[in-house]
């Protein structure tokens, strides 16, 4: 850099009120970018870039001068100006080139040194998104000029399917802000969104020759209020629906942000608002209600009837003239039979096609639309379950249901969008504070989301490549505005995008942290109510390995300090500074606080322990728990904490549809007074007590003899199971609890396998 290039530096930087002229060269240091998701490579050079009035963006096509005016509208937020683009310029300038290279369409190459700044996208949304990661390098404090560091960036995805999905059938919400959900994801460099159109509580799409998909399906009487199982309701209508050129409109937004939109149309489940519009679609001819509850309802599109195919194909008609995507999503998923058991029609096409039972019949249903769509051209995705009764021969295959039905997919050589609910599902709980606004269930903090790993272990090398990426899932059943939504989705979908598109081995979780902590200021600029739980105080209990637990507290806010107590008063800036792991040596209740400048940050962590013989001891498990909610290690059955009444701690072993065995070893053959164990029964979210819960006890783990056995349960809540014992001397304490097996027709769920859930094993 010349000496007349540092004096004009300093002489505007000194007119901006940004730096004094007494100050040594202006350059930016090193260690300042801090860019989410994480690009493949990034070196800083000992220079820099200032943009100021006179930048000028160089762009040649019209996708590149679209992509130049969305970095305007960021740059005019911070400096009150937008930048010339012209079709000319060298110096002082944002040279955008857009080539042609088909190895990775979205990769791209950003250098920043004192003259320039030169973006080469291998195609427009390389473009794009080197204009992201540009955006992310300039300051997030408003100023008239800005130093910009030098840096040597390439860049591309990992994964080609970086999704992002919104239910809107349960909660609507304004083209506006579906807008504004699509700015968010293009930050982050997604580039799918998935909108799910359609639900038994509402038809969100103008389908003309359908009007009263409009008139009648769009609405309901009124809608749940609270937990499914108060059964409580707003007394409210509600309702909303999408034009065709609202349609069209959001469809172009997306595309200029380099973003597919993929309709979802259910089919032939979560399909009762549509049968409430033109009741002969279904099995039993209605009368029928737009639901007003959430779960899943028995009635469905009637598989035997020829109208309900012709009814889908007129849908798909206009809903692939409004969407250019090549996939459309058709759902598939949670389709009871026990309509289809009873119809007519329904066994006669059965009996007609040949097909052994009903999930055959739902797979003949999903290859007869599948056939249509690809007849036009198109490709299906729908859920796991269509893989049940045979999978349709060119479907994308959306693994939600864990892990496995990605796996069977990729072995059968088929596309797979892995969305698993342990690592996806937005709508889960985030933090485990008292204070959280209802979800679902389950616990999905931003820590979790980060570790998720979209490609299978059991997969080979070959069949890994048909894991194409991965989606965030947002159902809105609880989700009813905005605010709510963006708390729900960030930080999580800037720690997917992140899982998505940097590479795996250079991914860190503390790094992530560091630049969330820039990160959550562009989200300011944007007006997001992000959630700040990552930066709370957070503990860990892990085994002492002395036959106790211990507490690890922890906090990722810069110049927070922590403080506890243990005797379950408030911790303060007087009570006991953390500087090693919290022993827990009796019952009671430990609470800690992060401080910053002597004033709480955030949630407290409050965590109530209940000691006891069996705590921290030697634990196995017949089988492990469903993956959507299995803690980390088996510890956690005998780590002294009870799970909550919400289940979104983390705490909890769920079996979905099978038993659950497991046998603590004590430390000598001793008397036991008590055993005992917690389970749920919240039958709305498909959760039972067990049939029966049986203990066991023995000297040399082989031979056992029973000691306590109970099979009533009270009706709602958590059930503490606790057996009274007498005279009773052991070292090895088994319990068996029998699943309650199939949820009975009529209730939430019915027709699948009940959750069993269980936590803390208790000896005494």
């Amino acid at each position: 850099m010349t000496m007349k290039r540092v004096i004009h530096l300093c002489l505007l930087m000194a007119a901006a009120g940004l730096w004094s002229c007494t100050t040594q060269q202006p350059v930016a240091p090193k260690g300042s970018v801090s860019i989410i998701p994480m690009p493949a490579s990034v070196s800083e050079t000992a220079d820099s870039f200032l943009l100021d009035k006179q930048t000028v963006i160089v762009a040649n096509n019209e996708s590149d001068k679209k992509t130049a005016a969305l970095f305007n509208a960021w740059l005019k937020e911070l400096t009150g100006y937008e930048l010339a683009v012209k079709e000319q310029g060298d110096k002082n300038a944002i040279l955008l080139q857009t080539g042609n290279d088909t190895t990775n369409a979205e990769g791209y190459t950003l250098t920043a040194d004192h003259n320039h700044i030169t973006i080469k996208g291998n195609s427009g949304a390389g473009t794009f998104y080197g204009v992201q990661t540009l955006i992310q390098l300039l300051p997030v404090e408003k100023a008239r000029a800005m130093f910009i560091p030098g840096v040597n960036i390439t860049d591309a995805p990992r994964f080609a399917y970086r999704g992002l999905h919104l239910d809107v059938g349960r909660h609507f919400f304004s083209v506006d802000f579906i807008k504004k959900y699509i700015d968010l994801m293009a930050m982050h460099k997604m580039n799918t969104f998935h909108w799910h159109l359609t639900e038994d509580q509402g038809w969100r799409i103008e389908i003309k020759k359908y009007p009263r998909l409009q008139e009648v399906a769009s609405k309901r009487k009124e809608t749940m209020a609270g937990r499914y199982a108060d059964n409580k309701y707003d007394g409210k209508p509600y309702g909303g629906f999408y034009t065709q050129e609202q349609v069209k409109e959001v469809v172009q937004y997306a595309a200029d942000h380099f973003i597919t939109v993929i309709p979802e149309i259910e089919m032939p489940g979560h399909s009762l608002a549509a049968l409430t519009a033109y009741p002969n679609l279904g099995c039993t001819g209605g009368p029928y209600e737009v639901g007003t509850r959430w779960g899943v309802y028995d009635d469905v599109y009637c598989a035997g009837n020829d109208s309900v195919y012709l009814f889908l194909q007129d849908v798909l008609d206009e809903v692939m003239a409004l969407f250019p995507s090549k996939y459309i999503h058709i759902g598939g998923d949670e389709s009871p039979k026990v309509r289809w058991e009873k119809c007519p029609k329904c066994q006669a096409r059965m009996k007609q096609e040949g097909l052994k039972d009903e999930h055959a019949l739902q797979s003949y249903f999903i290859q007869r639309m599948e056939k249509y769509l690809n007849s036009k051209g198109r490709q299906i995705i729908g859920w796991d379950e269509i893989l049940e009764g045979g999978l349709a021969p060119n479907a994308t295959v959306m693994s939600w249901r864990g892990i496995e039905g990605g796996i069977a997919a990729a072995k059968q050589k088929h596309d797979v969008i892995m969305t698993p609910g342990e690592f996806c599902y937005f709508d889960h709980y985030q933090s485990k504070g008292s204070n959280e606004p209802l979800a679902i269930g389950g616990f999905l903090p931003v820590s979790q989301v980060y570790s998720y790993e979209p490609i299978p272990a059991e997969l080979s090398s070959d069949e890994a490549k048909y894991i194409k990426g991965a989606q965030a899932n947002v159902w809105t059943e609880y989700i009813n505005n905005t605010n709510y939504l963006e708390y729900m989705v960030y930080p999580r979908a800037a720690a997917l995008s992140e899982v998505l598109w940097s590479p795996k081995d250079k991914r860190n979780y503390d790094s992530f942290v560091d630049h969330l902590k820039v990160h959550v200021k562009r989200l300011d600029l944007k007006k997001v109510n992000y959630a700040k739980h990552v930066f709370e105080v957070t503990g860990k209990v892990t085994d002492n390995g002395k036959g106790g637990v211990a507490v690890v507290l922890n906090s990722k806010l810069d110049g927070g300090k922590i403080f506890f107590t243990t005797d379950s008063t408030a911790p303060t800036p007087q009570a006991t500074p953390y500087t090693a792991p919290v022993q827990i040596t009796r019952s009671g209740t430990l609470r800690a606080q992060v401080f910053l400048d002597g004033k709480p940050f955030g949630n407290e962590y409050d965590q109530t322990f209940l000691f006891h013989k069996g705590l921290a001891k030697k634990v196995s498990m017949a089988s492990a728990a469903d993956a959507a909610h299995r803690p980390a290690s088996d510890f956690t059955l005998v780590n002294g904490v009870e799970g909550n009444a919400a289940y979104n701690d983390n705490e909890w072993f769920g079996f979905k549809g099978t038993d659950m065995e497991a046998i603590v070893e004590l430390d000598s053959v001793q008397d036991i007074h008590l055993v005992g164990i917690n389970t749920i029964n919240v039958k709305g979210d498909w959760i039972y007590p067990p049939k029966q819960v049986v203990f066991s006890v023995s000297d040399d783990g082989k031979s056992y003899k029973e000691v306590y056995k109970q099979n009533t349960f009270a009706q709602q809540g958590i059930n503490k199971v606790r057996g009274h014992l007498q005279a009773v001397r052991g070292r090895f304490v088994k319990v068996q609890m029998q699943n309650f097996g199939k949820i009975p027709a009529g209730a939430a769920g019915a027709g699948n396998g009940a959750w069993l859930f269980a936590d803390e094993f208790i000896i005494n």
